[in-house]
């Protein structure tokens, strides 16, 4: 039988948020010995990531590669972009959240998500200010 949650992250602005243990708790909790988790966020200017959870340099980097890959509205070389309603981050985030995946899908085994040693969950934020985030976690 499926399970479902809805998993509630507050971010202080742009960054990346780790949310693994939440997801293996959900997973543990439902006590299922073999299926597949399914993540979504539901919005439009952030993104979910599997990525290291090592060494923070990683989770700095790739804010930096993305800020410089899609820079604010205000930057002279995003001087085409039209939606600015919520200000210079808001269209960039937008941008953002459609290169990068707003689901994953993670193996369950033994009751346990097959993440390898070095993997974690994350989501996304690409607003500068704090938000309030949804993630629904399908286990089935």
């Amino acid at each position: 039988m499926p399970q479902q949650a809805r998993l509630a992250i507050e971010t202080r602005g742009a960054g990346l948020y780790e949310f693994t243990e939440a997801a293996a708790r959900f997973v543990r909790e439902a006590a299922v010995d073999a299926g597949l988790l399914t993540l979504f966020v539901r919005h439009t200017s952030c993104s979910l990531l599997i990525q290291e959870n090592a060494d923070p340099d990683v989770r700095r980097d790739l804010s930096a590669f993305f800020a410089r890959l899609v820079p604010p509205a205000d930057d002279p070389a995003m001087s085409y972009l039209v939606h600015r309603d919520e200000g210079a981050d808001d269209m960039p985030a937008h941008i953002k959240a459609a290169i990068l995946p707003v689901s994953l899908s993670i193996p369950v085994n033994d009751g346990r998500l097959v993440l390898g040693t070095w993997q974690g969950i994350y989501l996304f934020e690409h607003r500068t200010s704090p938000h309030r985030r949804e993630v629904v976690l399908h286990l089935a």
